[in-house]
């Protein structure tokens, strides 16, 4: 099975309704996987909707399809996941990172700015890229939401979401262990995991997250490359709510 995306499908899609997929899905459909009129295509819409189709055009710059079925699909992970991340200084382990993030389970990414941070730029067009292809991989109807680049201290003062954690290595503060937190409170529906940059974060940056709900963890015995530590954030998060 092949998954195509279209983020321009209306809400209220009726079967029987004619589609048109954008440029880069038509040329995948049509050039690469060589789709041809009466051929099933399916699409989903990154919101959670999964939509059964049936080629009418097979244009390789504007494929269009007929809408056969309409089914709303279960996300692969449970509740609300957000992963604030410091951008690495090495682009390709930031991109990979976003890539098995998304293939895991995530709602939400934030690259972050911090203070030890060693890249302040990112190209979230290239990052949207992909978590497009992440997702087609792992046939996920939901689209993670990759926000621009965000200060820490923004992060922390607009973080609503239920549980709050910051990871992080420094040694005069107590941490929990991730997991034994995720056990703890099963019912919460959204989750943020603060990662920072390959120096960590400064003491500073670590006490205004605690003024605001943020619980300090660990994520195991190993010191983690950045974002080898988003990863096994998300992997948790995945395996224990």
């Amino acid at each position: 099975m092949y998954l195509f995306y279209s983020i321009d499908i209306p809400t209220d899609v009726q079967v029987g309704q004619h589609l048109t997929l954008d440029e880069e899905q038509s040329a995948h459909a049509v050039r690469v996987l060589r789709y041809t009129v009466g051929d099933t295509l399916y699409v989903a819409d990154g919101r959670g909707t999964l939509l059964t189709t049936r080629v009418v055009n097979p244009h390789p710059k504007h494929c269009e399809v007929e809408v056969l079925n309409i089914e709303p699909q279960p996300k692969h992970h449970k509740g609300n996941v957000h992963i604030a991340v410091a951008p690495t200084k090495n682009i390709d382990r930031m991109e990979w990172c976003v890539e098995k993030c998304t293939e895991i389970g995530v709602d939400t990414i934030t690259p972050l700015l911090c203070h030890y941070s060693e890249r302040k730029q990112i190209r979230n067009d290239r990052l949207e890229k992909i978590i497009l292809s992440a997702a087609k991989q792992s046939l996920s109807a939901y689209l993670p939401q990759l926000r621009e680049m965000q200060s820490f201290s923004d992060c922390v003062l607009s973080a609503t979401e239920q549980r709050r954690y910051i990871a992080h290595s420094s040694p005069w503060t107590d941490k929990r262990d991730l997991r034994d937190e995720l056990r703890k409170n099963p019912d919460a529906e959204s989750t943020i995991v603060l990662i920072g940059a390959e120096g960590g974060f400064d003491d500073d940056e670590v006490r205004l997250a605690m003024e605001h709900g943020f619980i300090p963890v660990s994520l195991g015995d190993a010191r983690l490359r950045t974002e080898t530590a988003a990863i096994v954030a998300c992997t948790y998060i995945s395996a224990y709510v």
